[in-house]
Formats: structure tokens, sequence, C-alpha cells
């Protein structure tokens, strides 16, 4: 039996919850619902985020840079629950004005930056520290067309893949087909990529596989959707040794922990502030069907 089919009113107006896990978030307005400062802590970069795929890149990115030596990229990382609808609160619409977590706020220099989108984030981090990005040449460009690529395609796998296959009220053949073969594409492009160098833009590991990694590195790992066996992640066999070689970073796995407020609780550490925050963390905590929501 076919499924349903729906006609398009002539004009499209918001009259009901729109069914599936986040209905109580969605709405087709912007702004501050909210008034609500963000809290500031004491180091250079205030981050306020969530340890979903699009949060991760970021904090993979500072732990990182911390790991490598560099001290000043100390930062505060403040939870914030967007499915109690945080991320309408007026401080952080003024941090992100798409209220769309991570946002960051620069204190470095003398007048505060925002920086939003995830991938604005790393190459600002990027930049301003000379690191996990070349500073010219086709090697920049390189990282650069991989950084764009994952801005441009995980969208077919989260808000497409995910969203039908996962947290839609109903389960319908026709998204869940059409998202499921876009994303094999997509692994397909980058297991081809992978058979002929050891990271996604080259020899080296730089931002590009910090910011597809926590989608595609994390699918093939199990920790998206339940959906590994539904999409035979083991047959790109060149994006799971890539997923788990950078799963073996120690930057890794305290990325993933911070701002995580779901799954495993050993593996949650709401609010980073410190190193020594993950002192009660060890590399035995992590389950490999750990869910990343």
């Amino acid at each position: 039996m076919s499924d349903p089919t729906y006609t398009p009113p002539d004009v499209w107006t918001w009259d009901q919850d729109s069914g599936g896990r986040f209905a109580s978030i969605n709405r087709p307005i912007a702004g501050a619902t909210h008034d609500k400062d963000l809290p500031v802590g004491e180091h250079p970069f205030q981050l306020y985020s969530l340890a979903t795929p699009n949060g991760v890149k970021v904090t993979m990115m500072f732990e990182e840079l911390l790991a490598a030596g560099v001290s000043d990229a100390e930062y505060d990382a403040w939870l914030v629950n967007i499915g109690d609808g945080s991320q309408f609160g007026s401080g952080f619409v003024e941090a992100n004005p798409n209220s769309k977590i991570p946002a960051l706020w620069d204190r470095s220099g003398d007048t505060p930056v925002r920086v939003f989108e995830s991938a604005a984030i790393l190459v600002h981090l990027a930049e301003k520290f000379g690191m996990f990005l070349p500073q010219s040449g086709p090697e920049r460009t390189e990282v650069m067309n991989w950084l764009f690529w994952q801005m441009g395609s995980a969208p077919f796998l989260g808000g497409g893949f995910g969203h039908f296959y996962a947290y839609a009220p109903e389960k319908y053949e026709y998204p869940i087909n059409r998202y499921a073969m876009e994303t094999k594409r997509q692994l397909d492009v980058l297991d081809r990529e992978l058979a002929e160098k050891p990271f996604v833009a080259g020899q080296d590991y730089t931002i590009a596989d910090m910011a597809i990694w926590p989608w595609y590195g994390q699918l093939c790992l199990g920790r998206l959707y339940e959906a590994a066996t539904f999409l035979d992640v083991e047959s790109y066999t060149n994006v799971m040794a890539w997923a788990k070689k950078i799963d073996d970073r120690p930057a890794t796995l305290r990325g993933r922990m911070v701002n995580r407020a779901f799954g495993e609780a050993s593996l949650q550490l709401r609010e980073r502030h410190s190193a020594s925050d993950f002192d009660t963390q060890t590399w035995d905590k992590i389950k490999p069907d750990d869910e990343e929501g």
C-alpha cells in the first residue's frame, strides 16, 4: 500500500505541531522567547553548546589545541539544552540569531567577538592559532573543499535520513529510501577519497576531519540513529578505518564528552571549565553502542 499523499494549501500556515521528537521546539519564526543572560567563565573562549555532532566538532577542536600545548585555547563550555528551548533565550540569540548550537564568544581581544555556525568556529580557531588548517595554497583549498562539503551534505544525513528514519512520528518508505540512498552515496564519496590518503583532505589531520567525523565517523561506529546495520556501514572499509583512527585520539574522547547530557552517565561532562574536569573519566567507559543523539 502506498503512503498517503498530502495536498499543499495555497498558503502554508502554522496551525499544529510538526510531530516527532523535536516538535516542541520547532517553530517558523526566529528571535528570543524569553530573557536569559548567558553565563561567563574566566577563560578567553566561552562556548555554549550540546554534544550533538555539530557541537562535538568544536569541542574536539578545542581539546586538540590544548593537547598540542596551546594554553591560550582554554575555554569554558556551558550546556545549552535544546530540548527545553534554552537556545531561544535572549543571551543565546544575541550570540547566534539562528538559535542553533554551537555558539562562541571569543573574549581574547579588546572587544568580544561572536562566532556561530560550527564551520565558522573551526575556521576562526584554526586561523587564530595557526593549526589544523594550512595558511595558503592548494592544501588550504582542499581542506576548505571538504569543510564546505560537510556543511552542505550533513543536512541530508541529519535532517533528512536521521529525521525520517529515527525521529519522525511516522515511518514512510519514500523519504527513508530517498535519504538512505543519499547517505550511502556520501559514504561512498568518503570511502573513495580515503582509499588514497589517511585523512579526508590529505596527509594531515585537519578541521575537515573534525567537521566530518562527528557525523559520518560516528554513524559508522554505531552512535547515530541506530542505523549502522540498515546502512551497511561495514562495507565502507576506508571510512571505517578512518573513523576508528580518529576515535582513538584522546582529544576526540574529551570532545565527545563535553556538554553531553544524554547516554552513559560516565561519559557526560555537562560543563567544562578545566582539564581537571576529565579526571574521573577513563577510556574503558566508552560503549560501542553509545548513542550520540
